[in-house]
Order: structure tokens, then sequence, then C-alpha cells
């Protein structure tokens, strides 16, 4: 194998999985060690810089970072990353005099159309750098879905509050109550550059049998969340069945069960481990006595003189072909009816852009989804951008920080007169911790701690209250004794093969025996004879030659633990503690702002 390059920037990107998973690329190891360190207003800003909504986010986020965390590779659970989000909003002191301070402006004006996530994120990246940035909503207050589809026990209304304000306070323009209804006039209004963050306002139907003549207790997921955020409604009958299986769903039963709602359940087409849902949502959910049915199939609704009585169910189950693919199929069991008073629709999101005339430059796809470049978030108008679902449908408000971010990377670049396709590459700043011969600037300890509960409110009082938050956080002990369960994945160990003198005792101290030093050859069979065999190509092997003897290091990073014993038995100083510490931060959106490099 060729010796590793490890000046190439993105080799230890990959090595820091939680980040490189994360879409807004948050420095994950870095927060958290400031956290150990109970520096929380630090780690907030840390925070701040890459996903905006580090108190929201800590709440609600879909946490992709954590199926990525090298932790799971060896014990069952990863570190408790989101969760620790949370810690850093909740523990922080007032940060306001940290934040960027408004700008001269530029004399560049951009219209955001949509007052969520993605919209928000343009506006937090561009005001600093002097745009006059408009953010159009139809309701009264920021925050789109967050405040309007996510309940009140999970997210209160003001950590939406705090965390707006500080984008609004850098002199963002808000026009709340102004809903955009055709964007070919805002074109003609000379924005420099639209930017479209409106969501995926519209739930999807079920139109079987029955749907028109009951609708009167028939309602759309979102739509009914919307009512229930914004006080039109605060009941519900006692008998409720939820159709769907993704967080909407969840979300849908648990608000339900606090309106009133005696016997409420979750019915599924799919199988228990292929719902949407996030596992812990679907843990909530049980855990406040909502069972969830599945492989049901919904085939009518029934009903008498106009009043709905229930829901008729088909029974599936699930087949493979030859492929793996899977298709449901009738059960062959009798069809089931469930009782119920009331039904909430919960199917799924889509877009919906009655807004948008065919004739403004924007083209559409067959799924009436508008063509947008996925690195430029850019339309087939050159003037406008998209971002969050509104671009490429429903997924979360993680995504929706990332595209706001690249889009306004593109907006910054195009009115810049640069080429927007050229993207800058992450800046990496790369430190020794060694403090002395064997000491390091860093707790290297590895905690032999499982993963710590997150305190939850009594159920009993958590179902009387709707606004009553559930999830508690951790106090400072919890959070300190979590935060030091991780592995430091951004602390390298580098070596130095001109000063190796090839004693082993690396090797030795090595508690994962990641290290090995043999002859070179294929990379299959250089990982078949590693001191612990490495089958897996996706994780990368470092190798290093010029040792005296002509062999060479091989560190297997995949189970790599970050410990430094290595450097701290090297008798020579051959091995070395080294932070990575990559700004994946774009243009615009720094705090305060600075332009970024290539590294």
């Amino acid at each position: 194998m060729k010796p590793t390059d490890i000046s190439a920037p993105d080799y230890f990107h990959k090595v820091v999985d939680c980040q490189w998973a994360c879409p807004a690329h948050t420095p994950v190891p870095e927060y958290i060690r400031l956290i150990a360190e109970g520096r929380y207003s630090d780690a907030y800003m840390i925070n701040w810089r890459s996903n905006v909504f580090p108190g929201i986010l800590g709440r609600t986020c879909d946490r992709p970072c954590e199926p990525a965390c090298r932790r799971g590779r060896v014990e069952e659970k990863p570190v408790a990353i989101c969760r620790l989000k949370r810690v850093a909003a909740d523990f922080k002191d007032d940060i306001k005099h940290r934040l960027p301070r408004p700008s001269a402006k530029n004399g560049k004006r951009i219209a955001l159309i949509g007052g969520g996530p993605a919209s928000l994120t343009v506006a937090r990246d561009l005001a600093p750098l002097g745009y006059h940035c408009t953010v159009f909503d139809s309701d009264a207050k920021t925050g789109g879905m967050m405040r309007s589809q996510i309940p009140k026990f999970r997210l209160p209304d003001q950590v939406i509050d705090e965390e707006t304000d500080y984008i609004l306070n850098l002199g963002i323009e808000f026009k709340g109550g102004e809903r955009v209804d055709s964007l070919k006039k805002l074109i003609s209004e000379n924005y420099d550059a639209i930017f479209v963050g409106s969501g995926a306002p519209r739930g999807r139907e079920l139109d079987i049998p029955g749907r028109k003549e009951a609708a009167k207790h028939i309602h759309i997921g979102i739509d009914w969340l919307a009512s229930v955020s914004f006080g039109h409604t605060d009941k519900i009958g006692r008998r409720v069945i939820v159709l769907g299986g993704g967080n909407t769903a969840m979300d849908c039963c648990r608000t339900a069960r606090r309106l009133g709602g005696e016997d409420v359940k979750v019915i599924v087409r799919s199988g228990f481990e292929e719902m949407k849902a996030s596992p812990w949502e679907k843990e909530d959910a049980l855990h406040e006595d909502i069972p969830i049915l599945n492989f049901m199939v919904p085939i009518a609704f029934t009903h008498t003189d106009g009043k709905l009585t229930g829901v008729t169910f088909q029974k599936v189950k699930a087949e493979y072909d030859a492929n793996g693919r899977r298709s449901l199929v009738p059960a062959g069991e009798p069809d089931q009816t469930i009782p119920c008073d009331d039904v909430l629709v919960a199917v799924g999101q889509e877009n919906a852009f009655p807004w948008i005339e065919r004739d403004c430059g924007i083209e559409f796809d067959r799924w009436n989804m508008p063509k947008v470049d996925p690195k430029t978030m850019g339309s087939t108008n050159p003037k406008v951008f998209f971002g969050g679902d509104a671009a490429f449908g429903p997924k979360n408000i993680i995504w929706a920080v990332a595209h706001g971010h690249d889009a306004a990377l593109s907006i910054h670049k195009l009115l810049s007169g640069e080429d927007i396709t050229e993207r800058p590459l992450p800046e990496v700043e790369i430190s020794s911790q060694k403090m002395g011969i064997h000491e390091w600037s860093y707790d290297n300890d590895i905690s032999a701690d499982m993963r710590f509960k997150v305190p939850h409110r009594d159920k009993v009082v958590a179902l009387k209250d709707i606004r009553a938050e559930v999830e508690l956080g951790y106090d400072l002990k919890l959070a300190l004794g979590e935060a030091q369960r991780c592995l430091n994945c951004d602390v390298q160990t580098v070596f130095a093969a001109p000063l190796c003198i090839e004693c082993d005792a690396c090797v030795d101290i090595c508690p994962m025996d990641c290290i090995t030093f043999t002859q070179n050859g294929e990379e299959d069979d250089l990982r078949a004879r590693l001191k612990a065999p490495s089958p897996r190509h996706d994780q990368a092997l470092y190798v290093a030659d010029g040792l005296k003897t002509g062999r060479v290091m091989v560190k297997d990073e995949d189970v790599c633990l970050h410990c430094g014993l290595c450097a701290e038995r090297c008798p020579t100083g051959a091995w070395d503690m080294q932070k990575y510490l990559i700004d994946m931060t774009y243009a615009g959106s720094s705090c305060p702002t600075k332009s970024r490099s290539a590294a």
C-alpha cells in the first residue's frame, strides 16, 4: 500500500466520523471536551457557528452523528451527542455580546420565503456580511415548522424565541403574517437574490372510502399539530387512531394523549423496525402507553350518519423477491375494524408550490419539484435558491441548516461575481497536544461508563400538561459523565518514522491491537496480516514507511481509541497526539464572520 498522505485535509475528516456524518459538520469532539471542562458558553458558540440552533437541535435533532460515533464500535451505545448539545445551551451564560453585530449594509437585498431553519440560516450567514435580508412568513413569529409542528412538550417556545431572536437581532427584517402568493411578483421587486425555504407544508391525504363522509373527525397530522401549537385546538376524542409511522405520527399520538385521548393507537402498514420514526421517538410513545400496531393497511373509514365510527384495516405481510426488495401482500386474515372517535393522518408530507408561476424561469421535475442543484442549492433561475424541505422534500432541521449554509455561500459568491460552483475547502488547524514528555492538554482517560440516561418528567405529571417539557436534560454531573465517554476522535495519533527505533512499545501497550509493524503488501493481504485483522475497507488504514528495517507501520483507524498510550510509551517521541480542528463552516456563517480559504 502507498504511504498515507496525512497532509491532505480530507484524510482525517473521515476519521472524525461524527463530524463527517453531521450535515452541518459540527466539530463534535471539540465542543464535548469544552463541556467536560465546564466551558458551556464556548461549547455553545462552536455549535452556533455550525448548526445555528444548538438549544433547538439539542432537543429535536435526528442525530445522524450518533450512529457514526466510534464509541458504538466498542460498546452498544454511542455518546449522547445530541443531548450534550442541549447541555451547552442549558448551562451557557449570556452570549449576546459574542454574536456578530449588525453591520453596515452593502446595498444588496435578499428575500427569504419562509421563516424556518433554512431561511434563518441563510439570513444568519449573510447579514454579518452587510446583506439586507427580508424574511417573509405567513405566521406572526419566526421558526416555521419548529414552532408549528413540534409539540411544546418536546420544544418549548422560549427556546425557539431565544435562538431565532439571536438571528433577527443581526439586523434581519422579518415580515410576519405576510404570505408570498406570487414568486413572479417578488422577482419583479428587484431583489438581488431570493431564497425559498417554505418547507413541505402539505400533509398527504388518505383517499379511501368514507374520507369525505366522516371528514369532521379525520385530521391531517401536520395541520392538526399546528392548530394545537397555536391554541386553536385543545381537545380530541377519547379513542384516537394515528395513521403513519414517522416522527410526525409520534408527535400526533403523544399530543393526543395530552388532549383527552385515553385510548390512542398508532397503526402502521410496515413492520415496527421499518418505521421511519426515530427509535427514541417510538420508545417515548410506548412509554406513554401508546401501542403501535403493525402490518395493517387502512382501507376504509366507517361512519354512521356522517359520524366517524372506526377504521377498517387489511392485514398484510412482508415478502421479499430474489433481489431483497420488499413488498406487502395480503396476509389472508379477515379485515379488522377498530372503533375510534378521531383519526390523525400522518402518512407523509409533500411540497406545494401553487404560488410559483411556471413562467418565471424555474423548471420543475416530473414530481412537481423544482430542479435544484444539490451542491449550490440553485434553481434554473440564477437568482432563486431553495433549501430545507422545499428543495428535496421532507427531511429534518439539521439538513435544512446545511442547505442554508450552502445557499448562503452561493448567494454570496453570485453577488460577488464569483463562480458559485467553486466551493472552498475546509480549514484545518493542526496542533500538537503535548504539554510535557508524556502529558497531553486533554483528558485521554477512556471512561468505562455506559451511556447515561436522560432524566424524564414523571409520566403522570407530563400527560396532564401539554407544555411541560418531558425530557429534563442532563444535570452537570450527568453531563460530565457522558462527555467523558467521548473518544476524542479529532485528536489524531501521528507517526514520525525517522524517530522510530521499532521497539514495539506502542504495539505492546495498545489496548485495541490496532498498531502493526509488518512488511508492506497489497491492501487485502495487508489487512489480513494485521495484529487484529481489519476487513472493513470503508475505514482507513494509516500506513507509514521510512523505517530502518524496510517494514511499514500500519494503524487501523477503525478501532483506534485515540487514547494516546502509544505516544506516552514511545521512548523517542515518534508518536504525537495532534488535534485536527476542521472548520466546515461556510462563508458568512462565522462568529464573527471571516472568509474561508483552502487548507
